[in-house]
């Protein structure tokens, strides 16, 4: 029997998701879940062998919870569930350590593929995933994600990075808000990432300082 957890904010996705997966009589739904705080918290007093996670829930997101996930529960096969891309996040996501990268609007059979593999402790990943990584891995040199923004957009990402709001980074800048919000959505889409706080993390991480 594979047990498995479902966490997504949606209820009606999350029902959706079981109808699917229990059709399977080998596969059963052992808790479910709308944030990534009540999966840690249950994952503390129990166990399953298959986690699938929505990438954007309220709170803690798929993505800090799958970070989380991969510290106390290393074994743990942990399936991303999401409505972006796979060029957005997939590669990524695989690399922090997820098993698997599913599109919201694939076919149930995909679903009960991936969840079949991962629990057997391998991979599941697209072609075009694979593909991917090919061509990341096969670079000679990959840039630091900091390293693909203009000049405007690194000032904006430091300022987002030092808690700044969006009418306070306008104010520094001599910008309007809604220009300041057109940048951030541009620097969240090039860094792959969904919030300020990974950019916060980030900065950190890389130890960056701004430049003007």
């Amino acid at each position: 029997m594979i047990r498995i957890l479902l966490a997504d904010d949606h209820a009606v996705v999350r029902q959706g998701l079981r109808e699917i997966l229990e059709k399977n009589h080998e596969m059963k739904i052992v808790a479910e879940f709308a944030d990534g705080a009540s999966v840690l918290q249950w994952m503390q007093t129990n166990d399953c062998d298959v986690a699938l996670l929505d990438i954007s829930m309220p709170g803690m997101g798929g993505i800090e919870t799958l970070k989380q996930l991969r510290e106390e529960k290393p074994g743990l096969s942990v399936l991303i569930l999401s409505t972006f891309p796979e060029e957005q996040f997939a590669v990524r996501l695989i690399k922090a350590g997820a098993s698997g990268y599913l599109s919201k609007g694939c076919a149930p059979a995909i679903v009960l593929e991936a969840v079949q593999r991962v629990a057997s402790g391998k991979k599941y990943i697209s072609a075009a995933v694979a593909e991917m990584l090919a061509n990341e891995f096969g670079a000679t040199h990959i840039k630091p994600l900091h390293e693909t923004l203009s000049k405007r957009e690194y000032q904006i990402f430091m300022l987002l990075a030092s808690a700044k709001t969006i009418k306070e980074i306008a104010d520094t800048l001599t910008l309007s808000s809604k220009t300041v919000s057109t940048y951030r959505s541009r620097i969240l889409k090039k860094m792959h990432m969904l919030s300020n706080v990974e950019l916060m993390h980030y900065a950190k991480e890389q130890c960056l300082t701004f430049r003007t």
